[in-house]
């Protein structure tokens, strides 16, 4: 086939246009995934959890849990959940299965060669990737988080006035997601056996450096992500108690 040497060369997409290629092209491939299916079951273990406890209020109204002899109320107990199953486990597990293999996925099954042949940026790849990510992530993880709320919210108390923490917490575990994916991105687009450190990072190193005191806490991603815990879940007397054994809420400005 003959090429016109008069006529232009194919012009090179924007940095944002190709982006959003790949944000497309990715964002299908993750939600009908293996590993999705594998997460979804993970995220839907809060709402079994929830479900139980409102089957079991309602079967037995003297049921909720008691800490130093004060009710755990709903609100309260929601934060609890928030705090032990989402911040603490669920989110650094979507972190490290979906920011490492954003790219170790694409190299390990010699894919990435046909993406960087592509006339496009490369760091519209990875950032198209962390896109959908987030999308996928927090399609994930908010609707479960929706879920409990109507479950254990209602128990003893009103849904209308704790619903601003809500949003709240939606942001926090959005943020949350949002710095692990970074950190786990980065580690398995620079690094060999990413998930194998990732998770060594999010379930060792931090739970271990979290205890101690010093500035070492500070190169976890934790420890910042418990800054944005509502305050107002550490001032429930029931609750004070459990969460003050586990958690060291650093302060947001220093």
């Amino acid at each position: 086939m003959n090429v016109d040497p008069l006529q232009p060369a194919p012009r090179q997409p924007t940095f944002p246009a190709a982006a959003v290629r790949i944000f497309d092209l990715s964002l299908g491939q993750m939600l009908w995934s293996r590993r999705s299916v594998f997460l979804a079951l993970l995220v839907g273990g809060p709402v079994v959890l929830a479900a139980a406890i409102r089957i079991g209020v309602a079967l037995e109204p003297r049921a909720l849990p008691r800490v130093n002899g004060a009710v755990v109320g709903g609100g309260a107990l929601f934060g609890m959940m928030i705090w032990l199953l989402y911040i603490r486990f669920i989110v650094p597990v979507l972190g490290v299965f979906y920011g490492t293999a954003l790219i170790a996925d694409e190299v390990d099954d010699k894919t990435i060669t046909y993406l960087f042949t592509r006339p496009i940026p490369r760091g519209a790849v990875l950032v198209g990737k962390y896109l959908a990510y987030l999308a996928c992530t927090v399609l994930l993880v908010l609707p479960s988080v929706m879920l409990v709320y109507f479950l254990v919210v209602p128990l003893n108390g009103r849904v209308g006035e704790s619903f601003p923490s809500l949003l709240e917490d939606l942001g926090m575990l959005a943020v949350g997601l949002a710095a692990y994916g970074a950190v786990f991105a980065f580690v398995g687009a620079r690094l060999k056996r990413p998930l194998v450190i990732g998770l060594v990072f999010a379930f060792g190193w931090e739970p271990t450096v979290l205890l101690f005191p010093g500035y070492l806490k500070r190169f976890t991603v934790a420890y910042y992500v418990e800054a944005l815990v509502n305050q107002a879940m550490l001032g429930d007397s029931a609750v004070i108690v459990l969460l003050q054994i586990f958690m060291t809420v650093p302060p947001l400005y220093y």
